[in-house]
């Protein structure tokens, strides 16, 4: 296996901490709407960030990247993003009352977070292997993302 360059450690780094974030996200935005349906799929993408997260470990484990170190200076910033994205959720919630849109609107706005994350770890010169689930992985969450906006158009 070819050794990892240091910008692809902190860019494989970024994408556990924010499949870590995606899974408590959808959880909050699931306890938070009102609907049954959408509260079961967004409930379904948590359990999805959830599995993204064992496999990103995995490969991580694979590769010789130590993701287990939370007090870089990385997960650190990625943490407090984390707190902040999902304080917004809550913030959000309150001030429109529980609006389904709101929250779904800020569920797209954390998958395109992801997105990013996952274009700049494809970009970081990731082992092969590696990127093959960093691959699979982007395209399931702009599923995702394209599914949550049809969601909140047809929610109206």
């Amino acid at each position: 296996m070819a050794a990892i360059n240091s910008d692809a450690a902190r860019a494989f780094n970024d994408l556990v901490e924010i499949a870590k974030t995606g899974a408590k996200g959808y959880q909050e935005a699931a306890e938070g709407v009102s609907n049954p349906q959408l509260k079961s799929e967004l409930s379904r993408l948590s359990q999805q960030r959830a599995q993204f997260v064992s496999e990103l470990e995995q490969q991580a484990r694979q590769a010789g990247i130590d993701v287990t170190n939370d007090n870089t200076v990385e997960g650190v910033v990625a943490d407090a993003a984390a707190a902040v994205h999902r304080g917004w959720i809550n913030l959000k919630s309150a001030i429109t009352g529980q609006s389904d849109d709101a929250i779904l609107g800020e569920c797209e706005t954390g998958d395109q977070v992801a997105l990013q994350a996952y274009e700049t770890a494809l970009k970081s010169g990731i082992p092969a292997q590696v990127s093959s689930v960093v691959q699979k992985q982007h395209g399931e969450i702009l599923a995702a993302k394209n599914q949550i906006t049809q969601w909140k158009g047809s929610n109206r």
